[in-house]
C-alpha cells in the first residue's frame, strides 16, 4: 500500500512538473543587468501567474514581483530582481502558477559588481548577431526555406558571454503580420521560442535595437502607419534599460526605441534608424536623415559626455561603408553622415566603435578620421537568415580579411587597465570555429 501511494505521489508530481512546463512558451530571458536590479523576462502559452525565486551564493532565498500573463500582453512578463546586491552570483527558477518549471540548462546571473575606485573593471565578453529568420513555410515564401542552420545559438552559449545584443532584423515580420496586433505578437513569439535559442536566453543579458524587418515592411521608414504597435510589441519582448529618447530630445512625436545602458566602463548606445528615417526614394535631398536631427544630437552630446575608453553604438544599418548601394549610410543620407563624423571628429571623442548588421555579410571597417583617431564599424551579419554566395561591392574601408559570407556571430572582449582597455573582436561560423579575430586601436 505505502509503495502504491509513493507511486502515485510521483505520478502526480511529474504531471505537475509537465503542466508548468507546457504553460512556459518561451523564455526565461535575463534582460538588463545593473548593480542592484536584474530584469528576467518569461513568456506563458495562457494566462498565469509568474514569478522567480533567485538564490545567492549562501543559499538566502528571494523572490521578484509577481506577474498575472495577459493575453492582450502577449501572456508576456518582466520579473524585476530588485533585492540583488554587487557583484553577486545567483542561481534562479521560474514559477507558473506557484509551481517551478524545470529546465535542462543553467538558469543564473551574476550583478554588475562595484568597480570604480576600488580596481580596475573587470573583462567581459559581448556576443553581437543580427537577421534572425526562423522558417514558418505557411506563411513564408514559397520554395526553399530562408533561415536555417539555428544552432547557432547554441554556439554562442557555448561561448558563455556576459552580455548579447541583438543588433537588428531579430525576426522578420511577413506579410499576414503588418497590419495588427496579432500578427506581430505571433512573429515575435514564433522566433523566441526557437528551442535552440533558450539556453541562451536564460544566462546572457540581452539587449537590442531593430531594423526594418522587426519594424514593418521591407526598408520601413517613418511614415510607416503602425510604427507605434511596432514599439508596442518590441518593448514587450525586450529588457532594455530604457525605450526612447529622453523628453527633452524627443522633438517628434514618436520617442522610438532608442536606448543607453553602461557595463562596467563602456557605454552602449542603441539607435533608432527607422522611425524618423525619411522614404529610401525620397528626391529631396537636403533634409534626409536616417536618424533625425534630436536622436542625432542627442547622440552626439551622448558621446561628448561619455567619459568610456570605448563607445559602443549599435545602429541597424552600415555607418561607414563607401559603396552607395543598399541601405548604406552614404547611399541614404550622405549630409548627415558626413556631418556625423565632421561632430566627432571635432569633439575630439575617441574609441567609437559602431555596431551593425542588415548586410547579410560580416566586414570590419576602419577609417583614420582627420585628427588622426580612429573609428570603426564592426558589421556582423546574418545569423540565420540567408546570405548571399559572392560580394562585389568595393568599401574602400574595409580591413583585409574580414568579409565573412556565411551565418556567424561576433565576440568582442573588453579587458586590461582603465587607461589601456583593449577590446577584441572575434567572428565565428556557426560550428563556434573561428574564422578573424583583430585587436582595435583607439
Amino acid at each position: 500500500m505505502r509503495n502504491c501511494i509513493s507511486l502515485l505521489f510521483l505520478l502526480l508530481l511529474c504531471t505537475g512538473v509537465r503542466a508548468q512546463q507546457a504553460l512556459l512558451q518561451s523564455g526565461p530571458m535575463l534582460g538588463y543587468c545593473e548593480q542592484r536590479e536584474v530584469l528576467i523576462w518569461v513568456q506563458t502559452t495562457a494566462p498565469a501567474s509568474v514569478l522567480v525565486e533567485y538564490t545567492d551564493a549562501e543559499g538566502r532565498a528571494l523572490v521578484t514581483n509577481t506577474v498575472q500573463t495577459e493575453k492582450a500582453t502577449a501572456f508576456t512578463a518582466k520579473l524585476l530582481a530588485d533585492q540583488v546586491q554587487p557583484g553577486q552570483h545567483y542561481t534562479y527558477q521560474v514559477l507558473i502558477n506557484g509551481q517551478p518549471v524545470a529546465l535542462s540548462y543553467p538558469t543564473e546571473f551574476t550583478a554588475q559588481p562595484i568597480w570604480r575606485w576600488r580596481a580596475d573593471p573587470p573583462a567581459f565578453t559581448v556576443a553581437l548577431g543580427s537577421c534572425t529568420y526562423v522558417n514558418e513555410p505557411v506563411y513564408d515564401r514559397p520554395g526553399a526555406g530562408y533561415g536555417s542552420e539555428y544552432e547557432i545559438f547554441q554556439s554562442i552559449d557555448q561561448k558563455n558571454p556576459d552580455l548579447m545584443i541583438a543588433l537588428g532584423d531579430n525576426m522578420y515580420l511577413r506579410e499576414p503580420d503588418w497590419y495588427t496586433r496579432t500578427g506581430y505578437q505571433h512573429r515575435y513569439t514564433h522566433t523566441r521560442s526557437l528551442p535552440e535559442m533558450q539556453p541562451l536566453l536564460a544566462r546572457t543579458h540581452h539587449y537590442a535595437t531593430w531594423d526594418d524587418h522587426d519594424y514593418g515592411p521591407n526598408n520601413s521608414d517613418r511614415t510607416w502607419v503602425h510604427k507605434s504597435l511596432a514599439k508596442e510589441t518590441f518593448d514587450l519582448f525586450w529588457g532594455n534599460l530604457t525605450s526612447g529618447l529622453p523628453e527633452s530630445a524627443a522633438a517628434t512625436g514618436s520617442a522610438g526605441i532608442t536606448s543607453t545602458f553602461r557595463y562596467l566602463d563602456t557605454d552602449f548606445f542603441l539607435l533608432d534608424n527607422r522611425s524618423f528615417r525619411t522614404p529610401n526614394d525620397q528626391r529631396r535631398a537636403d533634409n534626409k536623415t536616417v536618424l533625425g536631427k534630436p536622436q542625432l544630437e542627442w547622440l552626439i552630446e551622448s558621446l561628448i559626455f561619455s567619459d568610456s575608453p570605448w563607445k559602443m553604438v549599435a545602429i541597424g544599418g552600415q555607418v561607414l561603408n563607401t559603396a552607395r548601394r543598399g541601405e548604406t549610410y552614404l547611399n541614404l543620407a550622405p549630409a548627415e553622415q558626413e556631418y556625423l563624423l565632421r561632430r566627432i571628429t571635432e569633439e575630439q571623442i575617441s574609441g567609437v566603435v559602431f555596431l551593425t548588421g542588415d548586410r547579410h555579410h560580416t566586414e570590419l571597417s576602419e577609417r583614420k578620421l582627420a585628427n588622426g583617431k580612429m573609428i570603426y564599424d564592426l558589421t556582423i551579419s546574418s545569423l540565420t537568415a540567408g546570405t548571399g554566395t559572392s560580394r562585389d561591392e568595393v568599401n574602400a574601408f574595409r580591413v583585409p580579411g574580414t568579409l565573412a559570407v556565411q551565418h556567424n556571430f561576433g565576440l568582442l572582449t573588453f579587458s586590461g587597465p582603465l587607461k589601456e582597455r583593449t577590446l577584441k573582436v572575434e567572428v565565428f561560423a556557426t560550428d563556434g570555429k573561428l574564422l578573424w579575430e583583430r585587436t582595435l586601436n583607439r
